[in-house]
């Protein structure tokens, strides 16, 4: 039962992380040892279940898909998105400073730990880490989409955010936002479908699961395949990505150009423009958006940067 609570734990934290656009559950399942095990058991549905089934029955496939460990991880990941939703982007919303420095540090230390899971650098594994680094900087630095309601597009940008999603450094949330997803997902219609239930929502929660479903099926059989060839080059990679990834979350930030109508005019709710299309990151003197919280920040960046290794002693239990 301990070892259940702590999984559905680490669930949970991967759930919180995937509501925050620059934050990676892949990051926490990592650093929890849980990542590897995780792919091989997304990687056990397919085909494979039938015969599974004709020969062992239900039994079997339970065991196949590692099914107590994927519905106990499941259940923390949903309240973890619940808080995500409710809590944590509150928090975000009153004192960013301070937030988006706890999960500067907590990526700093992550990249650190996933870098000395590499057996040897060499000039191929540098470039390598360069090349993801690169790229996951490309991706923050990228001007996002305006987005569609249309069914196919959102059953798409779930494909999409779940491949993210198992990603440590690329986040879900980000892909999202900038395919121009973002509000529409989680701020509109998830927290609606929480909280109203209406069957519109229900319908594009439902596309969207199913995306997301089709995309995890894909990215783990090609993770799991190169993780088993290529351990070294494929943490290398990982590790980039993470690096990159450290553009987006800087803790202070100030926008410079948010969602406009067809007019050019700023959409505005509520008194304030509806979404943020891009930022530039500043120094504490030049911040914007009121008390830079400077000592808040220097210190939860310290305490994102200490959990990682908390988390990395608490995860070598679920290491196989």
């Amino acid at each position: 039962m301990t070892d259940k609570i702590q999984l559905a734990l680490k669930g949970m934290a991967m759930g919180i992380a995937e509501v925050i656009p620059g934050v990676s559950g892949g990051t926490i399942a990592f650093i929890t040892g849980i990542y590897e095990k995780l792919l091989n058991s997304i990687k056990a549905f397919g085909p494979s279940l039938i015969g599974t089934f004709k020969q062992e029955g239900i039994s079997g496939v339970w065991k196949a898909m590692n099914g107590t460990f994927l519905i106990t991880l499941l259940f923390g990941m949903a309240m973890g998105v619940v808080v995500g939703v409710f809590g944590v982007t509150h928090l975000l919303e009153s004192y960013p400073p301070a937030i988006w420095a706890f999960f500067f540090g907590l990526i700093i230390a992550s990249a650190i730990y996933i870098g000395k899971q590499v057996e040897q650098w060499n000039w191929k594994t540098v470039l390598l880490l360069i090349v993801g680094a690169v790229v996951a900087y490309g991706i923050t630095i990228v001007t996002p989409a305006e987005g569609s309601t249309n069914l196919v597009f959102v059953f798409l940008c779930g494909m999409v955010a779940i491949s993210a999603l198992i990603l440590p450094g690329i986040s879900g949330s980000f892909i999202l936002l900038m395919l121009g997803m973002y509000t529409y997902i989680v701020s509109e219609t998830l927290r609606g479908a929480l909280t109203t239930f209406a069957t519109d929502k229900l319908i594009t929660m439902a596309v969207f699961a199913m995306g997301c479903l089709t995309g995890l099926m894909t990215i783990s059989r090609v993770l799991s395949w190169t993780f088993k060839h290529y351990r070294s080059a494929t943490l290398a990679v990982l590790t980039g990505f993470m690096i990159g990834s450290l553009n987006k979350i800087w803790p202070w930030r100030n926008p410079v150009e948010w969602l406009r109508d067809s007019a050019g005019e700023i959409i505005m709710e509520d008194g304030v423009p509806k979404k943020i299309l891009i930022e530039e990151n500043v120094l504490p003197a030049g911040y914007d958006g009121g008390d830079p919280l400077i000592l808040w920040v220097v210190i939860l960046a310290i305490i994102g940067f200490a959990v990682v290794f908390l988390l990395e002693k608490v995860g070598k239990k679920e290491t196989s």
